[in-house]
């Protein structure tokens, strides 16, 4: 039985910023209870806050997916590749693993599945939009074109 759906590119909507605080402080970090499962995060990694939620995120991770707006405030720059979860589950993450329901999102920030999450459908509609850009063979991207009907559709 296939327990998620097709996978499609997405990108955080313009307003969806986070407040973080990176953990730079002399510590092995600490670790956590979230998503049913037990979590860590060590030093240098990011604690964010995006509204609804709070959580951890890799140092690595932070730094190649996020831009920083205004002090303590960033925005999500690169898309990302989710499912929608056909049954329950629990998928590792950086952090530790995380459960979640049919319904919920998977949601990948690389698009061969690597470095994911799970979020819940009512969250991920109001931070995530489809991302109508067409990637390359090359890796990069460019807006996607319509084709206009002899209607002009």
């Amino acid at each position: 039985m296939k327990s998620l759906s097709h996978r499609q590119r997405y990108r955080r909507r313009p307003g969806a910023l986070v407040t973080a605080v990176r953990l730079a402080l002399d510590t092995v970090g600490f670790r956590y209870q979230k998503w049913g499962r037990a979590q860590k995060c060590k030093r240098g990694d990011w604690i964010v806050d995006n509204g609804q939620d709070l959580y951890t995120v890799d140092a690595k991770v932070f730094a190649r997916t996020y831009e920083e707006v205004s002090r303590g405030r960033y925005r999500k720059r690169t898309p990302v590749w989710a499912e929608l979860a056909l049954e329950d589950g629990v998928i590792s993450t950086k952090e530790g693993h995380s459960r979640y329901k049919a319904g919920d999102y998977i949601i990948f920030n690389q698009r061969d599945g690597r470095d994911g999450y799970c979020m819940s459908a009512e969250m991920f509609q109001e931070l995530y939009e489809p991302d109508r850009k067409v990637e390359r063979a090359d890796g990069t991207s460019a807006p996607a074109t319509s084709r206009r009907t002899s209607a002009g559709r």
